[in-house]
């Protein structure tokens, strides 16, 4: 039997977005909201990858929120159980937890013309009518499965990354690994030092630098502590750093040369044999595909019992793997490191707006947005990493903060003008994404000579930001009111 409840505010999801929706509500005084989480526990993309070697490759005191720093984290790249703790430890803190509600999948979002109103419908028939959605819903949770014939047959043990199974023992068995992005070259490391054999199967050799990952002593911890302004300034200083690497990818591909040349340094010394290393050389401009960080990744390549395949896979068998050139390898597991449907998740939501406007008529040109927040006809709904404020550069913990007070001042405006309804101008909306596709029409994720899961099905780029991340800072972070519509 399906029960309806009246919050002002729904919020989906609970990893860095939706919590930090939640705390910037309370903070504001305002505690008339629910969080909505489709699993047991508040983390989002932190809670669900729990795969070996599972770390950020942002800096840790980066990747935290700037009202909440942690001058505790005790690595410079947090692997994730101490990521998902300081979420934890941040959601008590601002005490979060009496909002959210587990185990509600949301299934259905579907604006009320005329009691002002968002129908939110979870799968168990539960209703919930706010007068304001914040969809916190992530692009990194909807696993990416290739596309190889034979892979339903396949009798062994096979999972995603980010559904690892536990259970499962990889110790003396035959595996094939399909993928090496950002998470199989976390994973491959780890479960290369148990198996009997490991088969990588490589689609586009990534660039690759090196990690400078390193333990944070104590004695640096308890300065980070107690001297006032010190972990601030850390922060600064690596937001100034990784800031930096933008100028290759946004101002002009030409100018990553010298981040090229640290990647190619880095094969170089980590990968002695010839064969191995023209297999795993890019041949696209860095930055075009994410650039990703390893220490352990080229290593693993160079074990016994690990075999780099790029001749691509012609089907699955029942045991065994079929390679392009005709092997027929035995498996007892594979292993899917294929990353996210990231457009997809965007594409896939059930959103309907004003007039019974859904949310893939709205985008069957390509998903858009008003600074990646808000949409014509879709009143008081707001996303957060929504379209092309996605990073290849700097944290999006940055970006999500950023969001978070656009969505602030959309509220505020509200309020100020005792309305009931906000959305964007359309002119707004066309204006700001002209400008932001002019950008990317001559950055390097277009410009580079590679196909990467930045780009939706027409090769258009709607996932990242095209420029510096104190541009967005600059222009998003408060709503100009002659940008919206606001309706009594």
């Amino acid at each position: 039997m399906s029960e309806q409840r009246n919050p002002a505010i729904v919020i989906v999801g609970s990893g860095f977005g939706g919590l930090g929706m939640a705390i910037q509500l309370i903070r504001s005084g305002f505690h008339d909201f629910v969080v909505l989480e489709k699993g047991d526990d508040l983390g989002g993309t932190w809670h669900e990858n729990t795969y070996p070697g599972c770390a950020c490759d942002v800096p840790s005191h980066m990747y935290s929120f700037s009202f909440e720093l942690n001058p505790g984290w005790t690595r410079m790249f947090a692997p994730q159980p101490e990521i998902k703790d300081y979420l934890r430890r941040t959601a008590d803190k601002y005490a979060v937890g009496s909002h959210i509600r587990y185990g509600s999948r949301v299934e259905r979002m579907e604006y009320d013309d005329d009691a002002r109103r968002w129908n939110v419908t979870l799968a168990d028939g539960t209703r919930y009518t706010p007068k304001a959605v914040v969809s916190g819903i992530g692009a990194l949770h909807v696993p990416s499965f290739p596309d190889i014939p034979g892979l339903d047959s396949f009798k062994g043990r096979a999972f995603h990354s980010a559904e690892w199974d536990h259970s499962y023992d990889l110790t003396g068995k035959r595996i094939a690994v399909i993928g090496t992005g950002a998470s199989a070259i976390q994973f491959v490391p780890k479960i290369a030092e148990r198996a009997a054999r490991l088969h990588l199967f490589q689609r586009t050799a990534p660039w690759i630098q090196p990690k400078p990952d390193q333990p944070i002593p104590k004695g640096v911890r308890r300065l980070l502590r107690t001297v006032p302004g010190a972990a601030r300034a850390v922060r600064y200083g690596i937001y100034w750093a990784l800031e930096a690497r933008a100028v290759g990818f946004t101002v002009d591909p030409r100018l990553s040369g010298p981040m090229e040349l640290l990647a190619r340094r880095h094969l170089a010394q980590q990968i002695p044999d010839p064969e191995l290393r023209r297999k795993v050389t890019p041949d696209y401009t860095i930055g075009c595909k994410r650039v990703l960080l390893s220490n352990d990744y080229y290593p693993a390549l160079t074990r016994p019992n690990v075999d780099l395949i790029t001749d691509g896979i012609a089907e699955v068998r029942e045991h065994s793997v079929v390679t392009a050139d005709g092997r027929e390898l035995e498996v007892d597991c594979i292993i899917y490191g294929t990353g996210f449907k990231v457009v997809d998740a965007l594409m896939e939501q059930q959103v309907v707006g004003r007039n019974g406007v859904k949310l893939q008529e709205l985008w069957a040109e390509g998903a858009e947005a008003h600074h990646g927040v808000t949409l014509p006809g879709f009143p008081n709904f707001f996303m957060l990493l929504g379209p092309n404020t996605g990073l290849g550069h700097n944290s999006v913990v940055f970006m999500i903060e950023v969001q978070l007070q656009h969505i602030l001042s959309c509220l505020r405006l509200l309020a100020d003008r005792g309305g009931d309804a906000i959305e964007p101008r359309p002119d707004a909306v066309r204006t700001f994404n002209d400008r932001l596709h002019r950008r990317l029409r001559r950055a390097v994720w277009n410009e580079g000579g590679c196909d990467s899961w930045y780009l939706d099905a027409n090769g258009v780029n709607r996932t990242l930001w095209p420029g510096f991340t104190f541009e967005y800072w600059k222009s998003s972070r408060r709503a100009r009111p002659e940008d919206y519509v606001i309706t009594r």
